[in-house]
């Protein structure tokens, strides 16, 4: 042993239970070196398999996966962590220090994402819904192409971190197999020979100066900003917000629920977002929606079984309107015949009331005129045919709220006609909803041939339902002739089955003129010259 330094010298036999002691402390101390992770954003199994089920329906993401390969061997983990980011209700970074050197790139890239003023915005929108979630990672792709192309020389730093942790590693084990030899090699008394010692001691001191090495090169990583950074995800964040705003948008608009768009497939969800902002139909979102809102705003207003001002009592046989001491004679049993009699006689005594008439509860039509001039914009760039067509739509949740069937039917010259039913018992088929909306006939404005198809269909449901009191809605720029006889038929049959008519002019006062010929066929008409205003058709929702 050389007595100055308390150590054996150089070349001397060791106690083996020494090297072991050096050597186990040092290797408790390599041990205690946390785990790397490889994900930014801390994530269970579910969470795993929400991604895994996502990217193996989305094209699109496989698609950007390979192309920022391209440029970073580990893409496909940033992807995973701009989709948990978006997804999960609470998402929590791991710490830097915990990281894989090779992924640090992506954490200051997740970091920045979710550090931007509109992430909060992005994330309403994206919570719980992997397409949503998916297509916000889709709409940073430039971004993530211009963060990964810049961040080029701290992924080398992060290489160079990585390669020296690494040789780090492989020092702690030169240290476990030098002392793995000695102690072969040691005697009955437990000395090991002068060379073995040797080279546990030398082991030693090389893991430490890597391990110092592999340190420096950590924090050297841990402090590198990536220039840019920021800048360009606050633009991605708010980019994949705006588009995920206009999407929800435009769903809630077309009266697509979130939990339809949950049961939908993601390429059909996908086709879906595509054709609703694809022309005309994105165009109209905004419109739709305030006559939707608008809509709701009136059903809230009426007062079922009391439809206007109470002036009295009078007879009929509506039970909806009894008053309560003819009520009172169901309860009886010798007066329920009597009671009987006077209903099928007419004559119950009624409340008696004025003002806005009785709700329908035949179908809802709505004839919709799709001639040349349907395209000629009013104020707001909105055209005729789009506040026509909102307002039909708006007519088709009204139907369905009152249980009612709804028939939307496009109409233009004589020869040109199309029929959407939309039965009360039946969900709407939102595909059929969008071809009705976006068929457009051109040409000229026959009332007869619409209003025959309204009045046939009324009638099939009075034959096969024996309902009555159906409504037609009449949206029209223009104004026609009918024949004599075709009114007189017309005439007869509103009496006969209890329809009302309701007329709009659209953009064209002339239409709902006194005299006009729409005027003569309608019970309720009124003009509209402000596309913007969704409240000119209020009333309609009261009644209808």
């Amino acid at each position: 042993m050389d007595e100055g330094t308390g150590e054996d010298a150089p070349g001397a036999a060791s106690p083996l239970g020494a090297l072991a002691d050096l050597a186990g402390s040092w290797l408790a101390r390599s041990a205690a070196t946390p785990e790397r992770h490889t994900g930014a954003v801390a994530a269970d199994r579910f969470d795993r398999i929400a991604w895994r089920d996502t990217y193996e329906q989305a094209p699109a993401l496989r698609e950007l996966a390979a192309e920022l390969g391209e440029r970073h061997p580990h893409a496909d983990d940033l992807l995973t962590d701009a989709f948990l980011a978006a997804y999960k209700a609470a998402p929590r970074l791991r710490e830097p220090t915990g990281m894989a050197p090779s992924r640090l790139v992506n954490h200051r890239i997740v970091t920045a994402l979710l550090e931007s003023p509109d992430f909060a915005e992005l994330h309403r929108e994206t919570v719980g819904d992997p397409y949503a979630a998916a297509m916000a990672v889709l709409a940073q792709g430039t971004a993530l192409r211009r963060m990964l192309d810049d961040s080029r020389p701290a992924r080398d730093l992060d290489d160079r971190t990585a390669l020296t942790g690494r040789e780090a590693e492989d020092a702690a084990d030169a240290v476990a197999e030098a002392l793995r030899q000695a102690a072969d090699g040691a005697d009955e008394e437990g000395s090991v020979p002068g060379p073995a010692a040797d080279a546990v001691r030398q082991a030693v001191e090389d893991a430490e100066d890597a391990a110092r090495r592999a340190a420096s090169d950590a924090a050297r990583s841990l402090a590198v900003a990536l220039p840019g950074v920021r800048a360009a995800a606050r633009g991605a964040v708010a980019k994949s917000a705006a588009a995920a705003r206009a999407e929800a948008t435009l769903m809630r608009a077309w009266g697509v629920g979130s939990g339809e768009l949950e049961r939908m497939p993601f390429e059909e969800r996908a086709r879906l977002a595509e054709r609703l902002r694809a022309g005309r139909l994105a165009e109209w979102a905004e419109l739709i929606g305030r006559f939707r809102q608008m809509a709701d705003g009136e059903r809230a207003r009426k007062v079922e079984n009391a439809t206007g001002e109470l002036i009295g009592v009078t007879l009929g046989d509506d039970l909806s309107r009894v008053i309560p001491s003819e009520l009172a004679n169901l309860g009886l049993p010798e007066l329920r015949a009597v009671f009987a009699a006077r209903y099928a006689a007419g004559e119950l005594m009624l409340y008696d009331s004025q003002g806005e008439q009785a709700t329908g509860r035949g179908a809802v039509i709505a004839c919709v005129d799709t001639s040349h001039s349907m395209y000629e914009a009013g104020p707001g760039g909105i055209t005729r045919e789009a506040w026509a067509k909102a307002c039909a739509l708006a007519l088709l949740d009204q139907a369905r709220h009152a249980g009612r069937d709804f028939v939307g039917i496009v109409f233009s010259a004589a020869d040109k006609l199309r029929v959407f039913r939309f039965p009360a018992d039946a969900p709407a088929d939102l595909t059929r909803t969008l071809d009705f909306a976006e068929t457009f006939l051109g040409g000229g404005t026959s009332y007869q041939r619409p209003l025959s198809a309204a009045g046939e269909l009324l009638e099939a449901e009075f034959n096969d339902a024996a309902r009555t009191r159906g409504d037609i809605v009449v949206l029209t720029d223009d104004d026609c002739g009918v024949t004599e006889e075709w009114m007189r038929g017309w005439n007869d049959a509103k009496r006969r089955l209890g329809f009302r008519v309701f007329g709009v002019g659209i953009g064209a006062p002339r239409v709902a003129a006194a005299g006009s010929v729409l005027a003569a066929l309608c019970d309720n008409l009124r003009c509209v010259e402000d596309f913007t205003d969704v409240h000119a058709a209020a009333d309609l929702f009261r009644v209808i």
